[in-house]
């Protein structure tokens, strides 16, 4: 099976949704490479004991891709809720 490539619903929001991955997840103590923001999940994978690999991985159960994907989009719309409080703070 294919990879699915998630689109965003504004295609050029990937660059800055890519930025985001990259902060976050080095505020959060991971090696990020700017250049393939989502290789960060491989690190995550080997942290919470999932055994990703490159290529196909259809032999994860979903607990074991959740664990993966929560913990990076967790954080990041932990983020963008933490950025938008603070853009509420400032209008009067």
């Amino acid at each position: 099976m294919a990879r699915r490539n998630r689109r965003p619903l504004i295609p050029e929001a990937r660059e800055a949704l890519n930025k985001l991955k990259v902060d976050v997840m080095k505020k959060k103590g991971y090696q990020v490479n700017q250049d393939q923001p989502d290789d960060v999940k491989y690190e995550v994978a080997n942290e919470v004991n999932v055994p990703l690999q490159h290529g196909y991985n259809g032999k994860l159960t979903s607990e074991e891709a959740g664990k993966v994907g929560g913990q990076i989009g967790g954080n990041m719309v932990k983020e963008l809720v933490r950025m938008a409080q603070e853009q509420m703070k400032k209008k009067p």
